[in-house]
């Protein structure tokens, strides 16, 4: 019966893992996945405990950080729009809060001003800020 219990701190630690995405509990379900298997061929609570703790303290040490690399890809491995993020760009026809044109990366593409107020006439360089749909949202990288 202890394997129950085993399972029920599990499933507890998966909500707390759902409502935290931080990747720190859901290396805790996996011990406790580890104790109640450890319930179901010994008796000892010792053993499922240290074997509990063993688990987790390696999955938290090994599995956490690794998982933690592919979910933060750097700048030079986005691809598709994020990759675009942080990109230079000229402006092509003049960008305002509601429209524009401006050439990123030999593409031209729609845009409008990250900040509401700026206009920013032809010949302008400037930086993606986001992507909206299909569409730029620039800033003047001019200091």
């Amino acid at each position: 019966m202890a394997w129950y219990w085993w399972i029920v701190i599990g499933l507890a630690l998966a909500v707390v893992e759902i409502l935290t995405v931080d990747l720190i509990f859901i290396m805790l379900v996996a011990g406790a996945v580890a104790g109640a298997l450890t319930a179901l061929v010994t008796d000892s609570i010792v053993a499922e405990a240290l074997v509990a703790t063993a688990v987790a303290g390696a999955a938290l040490v090994v599995v956490r950080p690794v998982a933690l690399r592919h979910l933060t890809l750097p700048i030079g491995t986005r691809t598709g729009t994020a990759a675009l993020v942080g990109a230079a760009g000229l402006v092509l026809e003049r960008v305002d809060k509601h429209d524009g044109r401006v050439k990123i990366g030999g593409e031209v593409w729609s845009a409008r001003s990250y900040d509401p107020t700026e206009v920013l006439e032809p010949g302008t360089p400037v930086e993606v800020a986001r992507i909206d749909g299909a569409t730029a949202v620039v800033y003047s990288s001019e200091p």
